[in-house]
């Protein structure tokens, strides 16, 4: 059995199985769970990370057989192949039975019950989804997630972070290896979405062409969601929030969004929401995750020199250097990098004896977006930050600044919601701008 699954795995990947992947393929064909795996040795890696290994193994199998494999058949119909008359695995002289644990599917066993045909149906709209060509290590964001949404079935989660962390490919690989754990996948994107009604129309009426709407929307949402297990991702969600106000206000016109977010953690349906934001939505903060079943994952940049290898800096001294001042920040390596190896001969020294943090053309441009949906309070704050490469206290702040304590306490809040200011604490607390933020707004003050 090893060796056969072996050789789709090579046929897939040009690599053989590893140790970890034979522990988990003999963990499964025992009928071991992802937890007794990981108790029984797995190399110290936890549930979740040997979940996620095992559907890469599931992915990569139903590619070359051409079949839905998951934990549930996987033992099953791995046999039902070998024993096959058509398989050329050669590996024992007569039929193997070495799945006893559980009761063998039949897959050509016809449904007939309009139910079971329904839960059967498989769905997924991803033509709005990045397709991933490189993916920087997000091994304990992939186990996080894997944990939200299989092991606690958590019914609302926003992924939030800075433009071009990697949010948007964090989860589109999630979904990547993890397809088969829902009925029903669906990527939206807020950009090219006008209303929440339109979104709901469009899913509704593509899932099912026969749907026939009824009003309010909202409520039809939520049978279809209790119906089916469903994971709705809405992309670009920030693009609902009011520009020039602090961080995470609606809209007016976007104030059915508010109603989703709350009642989807209310009603009870089998199904996720997942927003993915630039900027932390005010609401999630209100709804006590105490009480409520929410979990908010904030991306950070990388702070391992793994991405400096990835984008071509090494892993010298200098590079660290350069990954601190971006702020570990995917795409704001890889654009300096280029810089360094074009118009500095790949000197990563020479590059760091420039007088002031260089900016590309696309980080000004992300930059001064950041700037012009700050409030005016949030604006007066961030250029009195951008005088000072120190951190600075809101006890000093007040003194400095004509603001009043609900304003500048405020605005605080908000610029940490944009993933713009970071709080250090030692003997008190104090509050430090982005480098690159601060850079920009030095550029025009």
């Amino acid at each position: 059995m090893l060796q056969f699954v072996d050789r789709l795995v090579e046929k897939q990947t040009g690599e053989h199985l590893n140790n970890l992947q034979k522990e988990i393929i003999q963990g499964l064909w025992q009928g071991k769970t992802y937890q007794e795996i990981s108790e029984s040795g797995a190399n110290g890696y936890n549930e979740n990370y040997i979940g996620d290994t095992s559907r890469q193994l599931f992915k990569v199998l139903s590619e070359q057989l051409d079949e839905d494999i998951k934990k549930s058949n996987f033992c099953w119909t791995i046999e039902r192949i070998i024993n096959s008359p058509q398989s050329l695995v050669g590996v024992v002289n007569q039929n193997i039975t070495w799945c006893p644990y559980h009761d063998r599917a039949v897959t050509n066993d016809k449904i007939t019950s309009p139910e079971l045909a329904k839960s059967a149906t498989k769905y997924h709209d991803l033509s709005l989804a990045p397709k991933i060509r490189k993916f920087c290590d997000r091994t304990t964001e992939l186990s996080i997630l894997s944990n939200w949404l299989c092991n606690q079935n958590m019914p609302l989660i926003s992924v939030v972070g800075r433009a071009g962390i990697g949010k948007t490919s964090l989860v589109k690989r999630w979904i990547d290896l993890n397809l088969e754990q829902f009925d029903t996948v669906i990527w939206k994107s807020i950009r090219f979405s006008p209303t929440l009604n339109t979104i709901i129309e469009d899913i509704l009426t593509t899932v099912n062409p026969d749907t026939i709407l009824t009003h309010p929307l909202l409520t039809q949402l939520f049978h279809f969601l209790r119906d089916r297990r469903c994971l709705l991702v809405l992309d670009d969600f920030q693009d609902i929030f009011i520009p020039g106000q602090l961080a995470g206000h609606y809209q007016p016109e976007a104030q059915d969004y508010h109603t989703l977010l709350t009642k989807i953690t209310e009603i009870d349906h089998q199904s996720t929401l997942l927003i993915i934001s630039q900027e932390k939505n005010q609401q999630m903060i209100a709804l006590d995750a105490e009480l409520y079943p929410i979990k908010c994952l904030e991306l950070r940049g990388f702070e391992t020199t793994e991405i400096l290898k990835n984008v071509g800096l090494g892993d010298s001294d200098s590079a660290l250097q350069i990954l601190k001042s971006y702020e570990g920040h995917p795409i704001y390596l890889k654009e300096i990098s280029s810089l360094i190896q074009t118009l500095f001969s790949s000197n990563i020294a020479e590059f760091l004896t420039e007088e002031d943090l260089i900016l590309t053309q696309n980080m000004q441009t992300q930059m001064k977006t950041y700037f012009n949906r700050l409030s005016p309070a949030e604006q007066q704050i961030a250029i009195h930050f951008s005088q000072s490469n120190l951190p600075i206290s809101r006890e000093q702040l007040k003194a400095d600044l004509s603001l009043s304590s609900t304003d500048l306490i405020n605005g605080l809040d908000s610029l940490k919601r944009r993933y713009v200011l970071t709080a250090i604490e030692s003997e008190g607390i104090a509050f430090r701008l982005s480098p690159v933020f601060r850079a920009y707004i030095r550029s025009f003050t």
